[in-house]
């Protein structure tokens, strides 16, 4: 079961660098230690974004320790089996994390853990993949997101490919998805807010499986749902709720500053405050962190695709803002904590 590869050039517009610095802000408890558990790097036609623009960002205010790069389809392998062909881009970014942890980028592990790709719906042969993920990673690579995000409209896509609906469903992707526990590999899961009950399935069917819910569960605010903010909130706090009884499954709070979301704050002559933003997605920031608590979320960047609405230095402040009212070992937990532990990265 195929799903069909898009260009990231036709869904990720670049951030203006110009527009971007309409906005600067003092940094929000500078000292903070930050774990980016989900960013991207790639070399694309319209975007570039990669090591020393990552890196750049990270070197902006906040005390970025460590990033997880999760998979975005750059520098595949070209040649040999199309299943293994993921594999090279677990090879080229664990070079950047050696480097990294050898000093060369100074204290900050960039790449420190490496999510990559892996067709789960090849079934229990997917099992070589993996094993080549784990090779080529040389202790960084830490897990596979496949998305699934799927919506019948055509004005919804987010992705670099479109795969078909109730893919988590499917008995051949669980036939693959149990081969990772007993590699010791995370799953992170990428899905639209009205898919979430297939991600509370299926943690309830692999309970010893760690799971990672990518962007808050992806609560969508264009297209068919532009102008229905209530209504698509009521369907995801459900699936939020739903998930979270489920102890082997975190959250990543992030991807709100995505065009996906629909707050549109890039269509803004002025990029929004930190304070904008944090106001806009405290419901679903405070929804995450109250039924899963603050040792199961972690913060995440999801730059550059979020660059298109603020700067990461001011991403971050909203951020800080939205777990002001909670305890220092709360806040540390969110920033960084709960990233280590799960992605377990030696930092």
């Amino acid at each position: 079961m195929a799903d069909k590869p898009m260009t990231s050039d036709a869904i990720l517009p670049p951030g203006d660098p110009a527009w971007l610095g309409k906005r600067q802000e003092e940094i929000i408890e500078p000292d903070l230690p930050v774990i980016d558990a989900h960013h991207h790097l790639w070399d694309a036609p319209r975007t570039r974004y990669m090591a020393e623009e990552m890196l750049a960002d990270a070197r902006s205010g906040h005390n970025v320790r460590a990033t997880v790069f999760v998979d975005c389809t750059e520098r595949y392998r070209t040649t040999g089996p199309e299943n293994m062909k993921p594999v090279g881009e677990t090879e080229f970014f664990a070079e950047i994390a050696r480097d990294s942890a050898a000093g060369k980028y100074g204290p900050i592990g960039l790449c420190a853990g490496i999510v990559s790709r892996a067709d789960l719906t090849e079934g229990a042969s997917v099992e070589e993949v993996l094993v080549a993920h784990i090779e080529a990673g040389g202790g960084f690579f830490k897990g596979i997101r496949q998305s699934t995000a799927w919506d019948p409209s055509p004005e919804v896509r987010s992705t670099m490919r479109t795969p078909p609906p109730e893919l988590l469903l499917d008995a051949k992707l669980r036939e693959g998805f149990a081969k990772l526990r007993p590699l010791g590999l995370t799953f992170d899961a990428w899905v639209y807010h009205h898919q979430l009950s297939d991600v509370a399935d299926l943690a309830k069917t692999f309970p010893d499986q760690p799971i990672i819910l990518d962007h808050v569960g992806g609560p969508v605010g264009i297209g068919p749902y532009a102008g229905k903010r209530e209504e698509v909130f009521t369907v995801w706090k459900k699936g939020i709720l739903e998930i979270a009884r489920h102890e082997n499954v975190t959250v990543k709070l992030g991807g709100l500053a995505m065009r996906l979301s629909g707050f549109g704050f890039h269509e803004r002559p002025e990029p929004p405050s930190s304070e904008e933003m944090a106001a806009a997605w405290r419901p679903y920031v405070e929804t995450c962190i109250e039924a899963f608590g603050p040792q199961r979320c972690m913060f995440e960047s999801n730059f550059p695709v979020d660059q298109i609405s603020c700067s990461y230095a001011v991403l971050w402040n909203a951020f800080k803002r939205l777990v002001s009212g909670y305890s220092a070992e709360e806040k540390v937990a969110m920033l960084s904590g709960t990233a280590a532990r799960v992605y377990s990265l030696s930092i």
